[in-house]
């Protein structure tokens, strides 16, 4: 027998207009024997068109697409719309109110917390609800993640890749509506804890973005993003065109795939991190990444780090206080 979720929702989606409200998620605590966690959601609705799930705040310290979100959210209007946008702009609440890349109420990591559970901790509740009642009644899925407070990206949009032929043309299209620099095509998995896995257990055309990070908002960046959204939005034809999009002109997006773990670049020590190569450049196998110096020791030369394969650097550790196990950089290599 199926468990219905807890969650409650202010807004009727299934109702035209522009509705705005809360997902209350059932807390009990100290402070308030019989509160509720407020989780906003925007449901802009003009018919019976495709259904766009947009989600920002899965990771609290990821910030660029919260903003983003809730700047739409305000703008555009049903007049706007051909179908439905259904916006979260801090999905996991407690987290993005905190800053934090995990909910500080039970160190829930949304995205590692799908399917969810109706009945379990509060990130395990609203994965559930995403999954089995958004996710449910929508046909695309934008998850805007950054790089959080650890990690920096250029604007990059990530899409599971299809077997179909025809699918994967209209794949690599959307992900090129973007106007990205950078596009990943990974392997699609059913069984995963992630948005994405959840989407293609709903049968949810689902994208990924990551947009800067560094636990800042890049005012260029965010740029990129709003445009981009607007761009991916006139593409699905879900927006019509008086909603305008700046013409930037030619926009060109590389494809790039990460074909195993060697393409990341982890720290085998404790210590500060000094990078030696940007996101963008492009390096070969054996090549110095960076080196982690030991202050403490100040007669110990520093730990050369490199790369285990020739590659694209996409994405960059940005503190320099770094433990063994951190990641330092995401690189991906020319899908073909």
């Amino acid at each position: 027998m199926k468990t219905e979720s807890l969650i409650t929702s202010e807004v009727d989606f299934d109702q035209d207009g522009k509705h705005h409200g809360y997902l209350r998620l059932p807390h009990s605590v100290h402070r308030s024997a019989y509160g509720w966690i407020p989780f906003p959601v925007i449901s802009v609705k003009n018919g019976t068109g495709p259904v766009v799930l947009l989600m920002g705040g899965n990771h609290g310290d990821e910030f660029e697409g919260q903003i983003a979100l809730c700047e739409l959210a305000h703008a555009i209007n049903p007049e706007d719309v051909n179908g439905q946008l259904i916006i979260l702009p801090m999905a996991n609440y407690p987290a993005a109110k905190a800053g934090l890349r995990t909910s500080p109420i039970d160190n829930g990591n949304l995205n590692r917390s799908f399917p969810g559970d109706p009945l379990g901790t509060p990130t395990e509740m609203i994965a559930h609800y995403i999954e089995s009642e958004l996710l449910a009644r929508s046909d695309y899925l934008l998850d805007i993640h950054s790089g959080g407070s650890s990690l920096l990206y250029r604007p990059t949009v990530m899409m599971a890749r299809s077997d179909d032929a025809a699918q994967q043309k209209r794949n690599l299209e959307l992900l090129s509506s973007f106007g990205f620099p950078f596009a990943v095509l990974y392997e699609r998995t059913r069984s995963g804890s992630y948005s994405s896995s959840a989407a293609f257990r709903q049968n949810v055309v689902s994208i990924t973005a990551e947009i800067g990070g560094a636990g800042t908002v890049d005012s260029d960046a965010l740029r990129q993003l709003k445009m981009g959204i607007e761009r991916y939005l006139e593409h699905l034809r879900i927006i019509v065109t008086n909603v305008a999009v700046p013409d930037t002109g030619a926009l060109v997006t590389q494809f790039f795939k990460i074909p195993s773990e060697e393409y990341y670049v982890y720290s085998p020590y404790d210590g500060l991190f000094e990078p030696a190569v940007g996101i963008g450049d492009e390096v070969r196998k054996g090549q110095i990444a960076g080196r982690i110096h030991d202050p403490s020791s100040p007669m110990k030369a520093p730990h050369p780090i490199h790369f285990g394969q020739d590659a694209t650097v996409i994405c960059k550790r940005v503190p320099a206080v770094t433990e063994r196990g951190d990641c330092l950089f995401e690189s991906a290599i020319v899908a073909r």
